[in-house]
């Protein structure tokens, strides 16, 4: 199972996300397209953070597990924002499409970082 953790400040602004483990979704050998559309979502996000959004980011990843952890350093920006909230509907659905037993999301607040 993925669990994507999506931080936010007190103030509901986001703070990045984390997402650990593969979803398990694949069956008799076949790709998971469940771990593909996480991942696409995940490196999307990331690059638009840094690239559009122009924001300053702290990355860590482990490709044999599955982790990706994203956080914002400095004040999210309007994109950063949009960005994130694209991210969160995304994931939101592919949890709803897929089921809890491979996706979960969860929110956590976190103090803001900037």
């Amino acid at each position: 199972m993925t669990t994507i953790v999506i931080e936010k400040s007190q103030d509901g602004s986001y703070r990045g996300f984390t997402c650990m483990g593969h979803a398990g979704y694949a069956k008799n050998g076949d790709p998971d397209v469940l771990c593909s559309a996480i991942s696409a979502l995940s490196i999307h996000t990331i690059n638009g953070l840094k690239m559009a959004a122009g924001q300053k980011l702290d990355l860590s990843t482990n490709e044999e597990t599955a982790f990706i952890r994203c956080i914002i350093k400095d004040t999210p920006g309007e994109g950063a924002r949009c960005l994130m909230k694209a991210f969160e509907n995304s994931v939101k659905q592919l949890s709803e499409q897929y089921g809890e037993k491979f996706l979960l999301i969860q929110f956590k607040e976190v103090k803001d970082n900037a």
